[in-house]
Protein backbone atom coordinates (compact mmCIF):
# COMPACT_ATOMS: atom_id res chain seq x y z
CA UNK A 1 0.00 0.00 0.00
CA UNK A 2 1.37 3.56 -0.88
CA UNK A 3 1.37 5.74 2.33
CA UNK A 4 2.63 8.73 3.41
CA UNK A 5 2.87 10.51 6.79
CA UNK A 6 0.86 13.98 6.57
CA UNK A 7 -0.75 17.00 9.08
CA UNK A 8 -4.42 17.54 7.37
CA UNK A 9 -5.21 21.26 7.44
CA UNK A 10 -8.82 22.11 9.17
CA UNK A 11 -11.55 22.43 6.22
CA UNK A 12 -12.16 26.18 7.08
CA UNK A 13 -8.08 26.60 6.41
CA UNK A 14 -8.42 24.39 3.51
CA UNK A 15 -11.82 26.60 2.12
CA UNK A 16 -9.39 29.33 2.22
CA UNK A 17 -6.89 28.37 -0.21
CA UNK A 18 -9.74 26.81 -2.40
CA UNK A 19 -11.16 31.12 -2.73
CA UNK A 20 -7.19 31.90 -3.46
CA UNK A 21 -6.89 28.94 -6.22
CA UNK A 22 -10.19 29.46 -7.46
CA UNK A 23 -8.70 33.38 -8.82
CA UNK A 24 -5.37 31.79 -9.62
CA UNK A 25 -7.05 29.61 -11.94
CA UNK A 26 -8.41 32.97 -13.64
CA UNK A 27 -4.79 33.92 -14.80
CA UNK A 28 -3.43 33.26 -18.28
CA UNK A 29 -2.19 29.66 -18.96
CA UNK A 30 -3.41 27.98 -16.12
CA UNK A 31 -5.40 25.09 -18.22
CA UNK A 32 -1.53 23.72 -18.56
CA UNK A 33 -1.83 22.27 -14.71
CA UNK A 34 -3.24 19.67 -13.28
CA UNK A 35 -4.90 21.81 -10.03
CA UNK A 36 -4.79 19.44 -7.24
CA UNK A 37 -8.26 19.00 -4.95
CA UNK A 38 -9.30 20.20 -1.98
CA UNK A 39 -9.41 16.52 -0.57
CA UNK A 40 -6.26 15.91 -1.18
CA UNK A 41 -4.92 18.99 0.18
CA UNK A 42 -2.21 18.31 2.98
CA UNK A 43 1.51 18.92 4.20
CA UNK A 44 3.41 15.66 3.76
CA UNK A 45 5.93 15.03 6.49
CA UNK A 46 7.61 11.77 5.12
CA UNK A 47 6.42 9.98 1.98
CA UNK A 48 7.05 6.28 2.36
CA UNK A 49 6.14 4.60 -1.58
CA UNK A 50 4.76 1.25 -1.34
CA UNK A 51 5.01 -0.39 2.38
CA UNK A 52 4.31 -4.22 2.37
CA UNK A 53 1.43 -4.65 4.30
CA UNK A 54 3.13 -6.49 7.37
CA UNK A 55 5.04 -3.85 8.42
CA UNK A 56 2.02 -1.36 8.53
CA UNK A 57 1.50 -1.78 12.51
CA UNK A 58 4.75 -1.30 13.29
CA UNK A 59 4.87 2.15 11.25
CA UNK A 60 1.59 2.86 12.52
CA UNK A 61 2.77 1.99 16.25
CA UNK A 62 5.88 4.18 15.70
CA UNK A 63 3.80 7.24 14.55
CA UNK A 64 2.26 7.14 17.18
CA UNK A 65 5.16 7.33 19.87
CA UNK A 66 6.03 10.35 17.42
CA UNK A 67 3.57 12.15 18.00
CA UNK A 68 3.08 11.24 21.90
CA UNK A 69 6.76 13.47 21.99
CA UNK A 70 5.37 15.92 19.74
CA UNK A 71 3.99 19.32 21.68
CA UNK A 72 0.86 20.88 19.75
CA UNK A 73 2.04 23.95 17.08
CA UNK A 74 0.69 26.84 15.17
CA UNK A 75 0.78 27.06 11.42
CA UNK A 76 -0.76 28.97 9.01
CA UNK A 77 -0.98 28.25 5.35
CA UNK A 78 1.26 31.26 3.79
CA UNK A 79 2.73 32.60 0.72
CA UNK A 80 3.49 30.15 -2.10
CA UNK A 81 6.76 28.35 -4.60
CA UNK A 82 7.54 25.98 -7.23
CA UNK A 83 9.48 22.89 -7.30
CA UNK A 84 11.49 21.55 -10.86
CA UNK A 85 10.71 24.70 -12.76
CA UNK A 86 6.57 24.74 -12.31
CA UNK A 87 6.40 21.24 -12.32
CA UNK A 88 5.01 21.95 -9.38
CA UNK A 89 3.26 25.08 -7.72
CA UNK A 90 2.51 25.02 -3.31
CA UNK A 91 1.79 27.42 -0.68
CA UNK A 92 4.06 27.42 1.78
CA UNK A 93 3.58 27.38 5.62
CA UNK A 94 4.19 30.15 8.48
CA UNK A 95 4.07 29.46 12.17
CA UNK A 96 6.65 27.00 14.09
CA UNK A 97 8.63 25.52 10.96
CA UNK A 98 11.35 24.15 13.54
CA UNK A 99 8.65 21.94 15.40
CA UNK A 100 7.02 21.16 11.88
CA UNK A 101 10.66 19.97 10.80
CA UNK A 102 11.06 18.15 13.97
CA UNK A 103 8.00 16.11 13.10
CA UNK A 104 8.87 15.26 10.20
CA UNK A 105 11.84 13.99 10.93
CA UNK A 106 10.51 11.80 13.45
CA UNK A 107 8.36 10.86 10.63
CA UNK A 108 11.21 9.38 8.99
CA UNK A 109 12.50 7.71 11.39
CA UNK A 110 10.05 6.01 12.67
CA UNK A 111 9.78 4.58 8.91
CA UNK A 112 13.20 3.48 9.15
CA UNK A 113 13.17 2.17 12.24
CA UNK A 114 9.93 -0.08 10.86
CA UNK A 115 12.31 -1.61 8.40
CA UNK A 116 10.77 0.69 5.83
CA UNK A 117 13.85 1.84 3.04
CA UNK A 118 13.85 5.80 2.93
CA UNK A 119 16.46 6.10 0.85
CA UNK A 120 18.39 9.67 1.23
CA UNK A 121 17.49 11.96 3.96
CA UNK A 122 16.32 14.97 2.31
CA UNK A 123 16.03 18.44 4.17
CA UNK A 124 12.39 18.82 4.55
CA UNK A 125 10.59 21.70 3.11
CA UNK A 126 6.84 22.33 4.17
CA UNK A 127 4.87 22.66 1.16
CA UNK A 128 0.91 22.09 0.02
CA UNK A 129 0.57 20.85 -3.75
CA UNK A 130 -1.58 22.82 -5.16
CA UNK A 131 -0.70 21.99 -8.61
CA UNK A 132 1.28 20.25 -10.79
CA UNK A 133 2.90 20.18 -14.42
CA UNK A 134 3.86 16.99 -16.72
CA UNK A 135 6.39 19.92 -18.16
CA UNK A 136 8.23 23.17 -17.60
CA UNK A 137 5.82 25.77 -17.06
CA UNK A 138 6.63 29.27 -16.05
CA UNK A 139 4.71 29.63 -13.08
CA UNK A 140 5.92 32.66 -11.53
CA UNK A 141 2.50 34.49 -11.90
CA UNK A 142 0.94 32.02 -9.78
CA UNK A 143 3.91 32.01 -7.30
CA UNK A 144 3.75 36.23 -7.21
CA UNK A 145 -0.24 36.14 -6.41
CA UNK A 146 0.46 33.22 -3.76
CA UNK A 147 3.06 36.06 -2.19
CA UNK A 148 0.07 37.80 -0.62
CA UNK A 149 -1.90 35.10 0.75
CA UNK A 150 -2.35 33.75 4.42
CA UNK A 151 -5.29 32.03 5.89
CA UNK A 152 -5.99 31.97 9.40
CA UNK A 153 -3.53 30.01 11.75
CA UNK A 154 -4.24 27.19 13.51
CA UNK A 155 -2.89 24.21 16.27
CA UNK A 156 -2.14 21.68 15.04
CA UNK A 157 -2.50 18.24 16.91
CA UNK A 158 -2.24 15.52 15.41
CA UNK A 159 -0.42 13.86 12.43
CA UNK A 160 -2.48 11.02 10.41
CA UNK A 161 -1.05 8.45 8.24
CA UNK A 162 -2.74 8.50 4.52
CA UNK A 163 -3.14 5.82 2.02
CA UNK A 164 -2.69 7.39 -1.82
CA UNK A 165 -4.84 5.48 -4.65
CA UNK A 166 -3.36 6.49 -7.69
CA UNK A 167 -6.09 6.73 -10.76
CA UNK A 168 -6.48 4.02 -12.10
CA UNK A 169 -9.34 4.86 -15.16
CA UNK A 170 -6.79 6.92 -17.58
CA UNK A 171 -9.31 9.90 -17.59
CA UNK A 172 -7.56 13.04 -17.71
CA UNK A 173 -7.01 14.92 -14.63
CA UNK A 174 -8.55 12.09 -12.49
CA UNK A 175 -7.00 12.66 -8.56
CA UNK A 176 -5.81 10.19 -6.54
CA UNK A 177 -7.91 9.27 -3.77
CA UNK A 178 -6.84 9.76 0.31
CA UNK A 179 -7.57 7.69 2.79
CA UNK A 180 -6.65 8.67 6.33
CA UNK A 181 -5.25 4.82 7.71
CA UNK A 182 -4.57 6.05 11.49
CA UNK A 183 -4.38 9.65 13.48
CA UNK A 184 -2.36 10.25 16.09
CA UNK A 185 -2.49 12.70 18.99
CA UNK A 186 0.22 14.89 20.20
CA UNK A 187 1.12 14.92 23.78
CA UNK A 188 -2.26 16.36 25.80
CA UNK A 189 -1.49 19.82 28.14
CA UNK A 190 0.77 21.48 25.48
Amino acid sequence: MRLFAALLPPEDVTQELAAEVALLKKLPGADGLRWTGQPGWHFTLAFYGEVDEELVPELTDRLGRAASRTEPFTLALSGGGQFGRGRALWAGADGDLRELGVLAGRAEAAARKAGIDMGEHRRYKAHLTVARSRDAVDVRPYVEALRAFRSRTWTVSELALVRSNLPTSGVPGEQPRYETVARHAFRAGG
